[in-house]
């Protein structure tokens, strides 16, 4: 299957983008994060608190929720 963001250049999002595009809080976020089951965030300057997500990892974390919603039994 070929997804759509395989045409974009890949990009950072930050926290607030974050958050439209997989509508789940930070707090649940964070959560999967350490669980292994969230893209990870990355730091962006080496010594600074700023993070963010890769959009290709994050677009391919929200179509991979899809598919196993729409799979299961009804």
């Amino acid at each position: 299957m070929t997804t759509s963001n395989q045409t974009l250049p890949d990009r950072i999002v930050r926290e607030a983008e974050r958050k439209a595009i997989t509508s789940i809080s930070r707090t649940t976020a964070w959560t999967l994060e350490r669980k292994g089951q969230f893209p990870k965030r990355r730091q962006l300057y080496p010594q600074s608190p700023s993070v963010g997500w890769l959009l290709s990892e994050l677009t391919d974390w929200v179509a991979s929720r899809q598919t196993v919603n729409t799979g299961g039994e009804c």
